[in-house]
């Protein structure tokens, strides 16, 4: 098989091998918009852009930006999870379930982040972490909220 065919399978596929390839690539891609927001926060919190420096701790900062990044990235990541990564349509009930999925998630980020900043992992590498474990996490869930088991 060559890479064309690959990708067409992955693209077209309903195994659970190609849902779980689309699931990563919809994660790779709410991972960005989560990091590349939490990314820009802390640039301009670094630069005191909204003029907020003195007022705001930096560990304070850190954990708002993070936090304002995943709740982005979340907005994107449960349309494209529809449509993209298990091809349904966008419902109430789904949206209803997803959450949930991501109020599981949300609780694991936020044990797990803080978890790294204390082990010593940098501020910039500790994100990395805790998305790929909690990745692994979700797409376990969200196969029983799309009913792709």
């Amino acid at each position: 098989m060559d890479i064309k065919e690959r990708l067409t399978s992955i693209r077209d596929g309903e195994t659970r091998r190609a849902q779980f390839a689309r699931f990563i690539i919809n994660g790779c891609l709410a991972a960005g918009v989560h990091y590349g927001v939490y990314l820009l926060l802390l640039v301009s919190y670094d630069n005191d852009v909204c003029g907020v420096k003195g007022a705001v701790g930096e560990s304070l900062a850190t954990g708002m930006a993070y936090v304002v990044g995943y709740l982005v990235s979340f907005a994107l990541n449960f349309y494209v999870t529809c449509v993209f990564t298990f091809r349904t349509e966008p419902t109430w009930r789904r949206f209803v379930g997803f959450s949930g999925s991501h109020v599981v998630n949300f609780i694991l980020h936020n044990i797990l982040f803080p978890l790294c900043l204390y082990v010593g992992l940098h501020r910039l590498v500790a994100p990395f972490v805790v998305m790929g474990i909690a990745m692994l996490v979700q797409f376990t869930i969200l196969r029983f909220v799309f009913g792709k088991r």
